[in-house]
């Protein structure tokens, strides 16, 4: 498995001969993510990297199970020297901190009430060469299954005429997922897996092409999973497996009542702490 290095994090090469002057800020970001991995002593299992198209657009559609999952799925691009514009909740771009460096490293804001402008926006990146990362369940999966997919990557695909490249990312939820604490932990091991280009076959409508991907998601996090070095340490915690692999995940169907609930508002709502109380919290961890 592979742990990144202080040399990793200052290699010349690292995005290519020749970057883009214009992507400064999303290169210094990404060194700043590997400056982070080397000291949590993250190890990662990278496969697949190469069905990245080293020129040109394409959609990379992964499965959503950790806060950080951008972070590592963007490792699968690296190799051949891309980088990934994902699609984000707008909410994002108007913090105060993250905003300006989701602006500056050109992703693509989402108002989930008013989605047309961010499909024609990520539309036209993939026209203009880029690669767009999307999570097409929209949210984390607290069953750590794939849920059921938005048709947006899709559409995308076949009115920009590009290839999905299927992935998934597995591990990171042991750090950072919906419901549970953050366990600021060292040495986690973190599975991004990239499958096979799907490419829209002439004519193709949208849901048989959606179908085909989710087929091929499911099966690269079954491959990652099973290729998981890490088994829970006792009884108590074997939440971070889904059920079907004995673990105590909620299923699938008890996962989308609770998602249900909460997009309803009727979900439990945890008090806000201070910026005081977070900090101390951090360091009693430590």
């Amino acid at each position: 498995m592979y742990t990144a290095s202080w040399r990793d994090v200052v290699r010349g090469d690292l995005f290519g001969a020749s970057p883009d002057r214009r992507d400064r800020p999303y290169r210094f970001v990404i060194r700043m993510c590997l400056v982070v991995f080397h000291l949590f002593r993250f190890r990662f299992d990278v496969r697949g990297g190469q069905h990245v198209p080293a020129t040109g657009g394409a959609i990379i559609c992964s499965n959503h199970v950790s806060f950080f999952d951008f972070t590592f799925l963007g490792l699968g691009a690296i190799s051949q020297h891309r980088l990934v514009r994902f699609m984000a909740k707008s909410a994002v771009f108007g913090h105060w901190f993250a905003g300006p460096f989701m602006r500056a490293m050109k992703h693509i804001p989402v108002d989930r009430k008013a989605g047309a402008a961010a499909f024609e926006s990520a539309v036209r990146a993939l026209k203009d060469g880029e690669v767009v990362g999307v999570f097409p369940e929209a949210t984390i999966s607290r069953s750590f299954t794939v849920k059921d997919l938005k048709a947006g990557a899709a559409r995308m695909a076949i009115d920009a005429n590009v290839p999905i490249i299927p992935a998934a990312v597995w591990g990171g939820h042991r750090v950072a997922t919906k419901g549970h604490k953050v366990q600021l932990r060292r040495g986690v091991p973190v599975m991004v897996f990239l499958g096979e280009p799907i490419v829209p076959e002439p004519g193709e409508k949208v849901q048989p092409l959606l179908r085909r991907t989710r087929a091929a998601m499911e099966a690269l996090l079954e491959e990652a999973q099973a290729a998981y070095p890490d088994q829970p340490a006792g009884p108590d915690d074997r939440w971070w497996l889904p059920v079907h692999m004995d673990g105590t995940a909620p299923t699938p169907e008890e996962a989308a009542i609770a998602d249900s609930a909460r997009a309803a508002g009727h979900g439990p709502k945890a008090p806000k702490k201070s910026l005081l109380q977070r900090v101390t919290g951090l360091l009693r961890r430590r």
